[in-house]
Parts: C-alpha cells; structure tokens; sequence
C-alpha cells in the first residue's frame, strides 16, 4: 500500500536538493568563473562539507533499507531521490503520486536581481538552471521539470522560454517580483506567454522570486527569533507574512492589463506561496475593477470580473497548515491543489492527513479537485497522455 493509496494524487510541489556546484555542468564554460564569483554562489559553498555528508550517507546499504519506512520522515538532503535522478521514481512508488512538479531548492530566488545588472550571467544561469531541471526528470514522464525564465530583459526571456520548451520542460517558473525596467504584463513578453500558451504549458511563481522582508522589521531589541533550521533568514512568522505581495500584484497587474484575456487557454499558479490571501485578493480586485471601471479602459474591455478570471485561469497550492477548506469555501473549487513540498521539513510528515482534516467539510467533487482535478487542469495538454486519461477514469 502506497501513502496515497487508492486515491488519485497529483503533486504540485516538490524539490531538489542540489550541491553549490549542480549548475557547472550545465553552465556555459566561458562564464563559470563569473558565476562562482557571486556572492550568492560564494554563500551555498559554505555548505559542502555538510551536504557531501549527507550525500554520501545515501551510499551505505543500511541507509537505503530504510528507505520505504522513512519515506516521509527522512528530510532535505537525507530524503530519498532528493538529489539521485534515478532513486526519484520511488519515491513516486511508495508515495502513490501520479506524477510531481519538480522545482529547485539550490536556485530559488530572482537570477536578474542576484547577477544585477549582468544580464548575460542572469539567462545563461537560467539556461543551465533549466538544463539541470529537465535532465532530472528525463528519467520518469512523472516527473515534471520547471524552467525559470527570468524577465529582465524581454529578448532573452523570449529565447530562454523557447529554449525551455524545446528541452522538454512541463511549467515555466517566473518571478513574482517586478523586473527592474518594465512591468510583468508588458506587451514585449507576449511572445513568451503565447509559446507557454501553445505548448500547454503553465506558468508558475514559486516561493523564493518575491520581495524579501525589510530587514528593518528584525531591529525589535530583543533575541533573534530561530526558524525551521535554526537561522533566522527563512520563514518566520514576521518574514512569513510579505511572501505572497509580490505575487498579488504581479498578477493583479497581468489581469487588468489583458494578458489573461489576451491568452485565455493560458494557466497561471501560486507554488508555495499559500493560498489563505486568495479569497480577498479576488475581491479585492473585484472591488477595484468597480471603482475605476468609468476611468480605464483596459478595465472595461476585461472579458469578466477579476475574480471569475482568477478562476478559469489560476490556481494555488495552500501550506498543509492553512484551512484549505476554507480557502476553497471562500474562493471556488476551481483554485487550490495539495502540494508534498518533498523533502523539504516545512511539508511536514502526513501532508495528507493534515489536508484532509480541513477538507471535511467540503464535497467530494471539491476534494477530487483538490487532489487532482485542478492540476490536471493546470497542466493541460502538456500533462503525458496517460496520467490524464488514468486521471478521467478515475474521476469518472
């Protein structure tokens, strides 16, 4: 029996965890050097004694005996197939997943804003970031390789998106944050949601591409507060509450700005980013689009109110510790998904249990949308051909 069991479940956020140098084999040779000299690439290195540890722990036949009993307990670098294309598979096996949108741990975050202004060094670590992520999955169709397509600059964003498609990638991953020069629904990035458009593919945010906490708000006086890993520069309850702002403007301003009416077959997705600033983030949109309706154009010629669009077009996979029932309550059966966050410790032990306690009180066609509908429907036709028709039978 698998930790899903006999229900159908499709994962629409899981993780490498890659060492400080997973991107030189894909980096272009000319520019490595450039890459190692960044701060940000300087700063993981810190780290490898310990996760070559880890790392060769997964060598040692005891260590792998335990694998199915520690399936779920066994996290970040301990985790089985965290790092080792080949072990990814079981994984699959023992948690029953259908299939698992892959995403980095290694390079979350904004390219353009860590390389500056280097534009050159931002895409050509986007190019290799996204030659990493597909040759991971290529081992098993049920892996789904994300590609990041930084949007400084609007020329290379179009190529990198085309090359991401070409290599096989199933979701283009872009920043929440504005870029530097131009808006997010500038009509120049067109190009890129129209290939998105066509390959069925969609595009996501995840956690890690939004404006950070002003470090201000830490000066309170008092003792600095641990997070999960003992820090205290991830998630905290103070540096929890911005992490979706970015996202909500970003996608505000895709909405009123046309690009959802402009590419209506297009899916949008909130990974990691919770799902509990949703409901009123439709509403608040709804609220606007009344209140200046008279004075702007783009909000008249808008296909539907904000919040009908949020619904045929996005979707977002709340943190097993929101009410996911209440989001859905609140915000239509049509938006949220259930996410592993596999290995990563934030995803907790039973995921599923945790969700379904606060899934209780919805229907059963809420829940299957939940569990797979709605990620099925975001991946669209780029989703293989059998996981969706295994998919519609199961679902009847």
């Amino acid at each position: 029996m698998t930790y899903a069991g006999s229900r159908l479940v499709h994962d629409a956020d899981s993780h490498l965890m890659e060492s400080s140098d997973c991107l030189d084999p894909y980096f272009e040779a000319k520019l490595l050097a450039r890459y190692h000299d960044l701060p940000v690439y300087k700063s993981k290195t810190s780290f490898d004694d310990f996760v070559n540890g880890q790392l060769g722990a997964h060598d040692d036949p005891a260590f792998r005996a335990g694998v199915a009993e520690n399936i779920l307990l066994r996290k970040n670098y301990e985790a089985h197939g965290a790092f080792r294309s080949a072990d990814r598979p079981e994984v699959l096996d023992l948690l029953g997943f259908a299939s698992q949108l892959v995403f980095t741990t290694f390079c979350l975050g904004n390219f353009g804003l860590d390389q500056g202004d280097d534009m050159e060094l931002c895409y050509a670590a986007a190019e290799a970031h996204n030659r990493m992520m597909t040759d991971f999955c290529a081992v098993d169709h049920r892996l789904l390789a994300t590609a990041y397509i930084p949007l400084e600059d609007i020329d290379r964003s179009i190529a990198t998106a085309r090359n991401a498609i070409k290599m096989g990638a199933k979701a283009l991953m872009v920043p929440s944050m504005c870029p530097q020069h131009h808006a997010p629904s500038h009509v120049g990035l067109d190009p890129v949601w129209a290939m998105a458009e066509e390959a069925s593919l969609p595009v996501l945010f995840h956690v890690g591409g939004e404006d950070k906490l002003n470090p201000v708000y830490k000066e309170n006086g008092l003792p600095p507060v641990p997070d999960f890993h003992g820090g205290d520069d991830n998630f905290t309850s103070v540096s929890y509450m911005p992490i979706p702002n970015a996202a909500m403007q970003t996608l505000a301003t895709m909405i009123f700005d046309g690009v959802f009416d402009r590419f209506p077959n297009l899916k949008f997705g909130a990974i990691e980013l919770g799902a509990s600033w949703v409901p009123g983030w439709m509403r608040s949109m709804d609220s606007a689009a009344h209140a200046f309706m008279r004075n702007e154009t783009r909000l008249q010629a808008l296909s539907a109110k904000p919040s009908e669009i949020v619904r045929r077009q996005f979707r977002a996979a709340p943190y097993p510790h929101e009410d996911a029932g209440w989001i859905i309550a609140n915000a239509g059966e049509e938006i949220c998904m259930f996410s592993s966050d596999y290995p990563h410790v934030e995803g907790g032990r039973n995921p599923l249990k945790r969700f379904d306690e606060s899934l209780k009180g919805a229907s059963t066609r809420a829940v299957e949308a939940f569990y797979s509908g709605n990620f099925i429907d975001l991946m669209g036709e780029g989703l293989a051909p059998d996981l969706r028709r295994e998919a519609f039978q199961q679902a009847g």
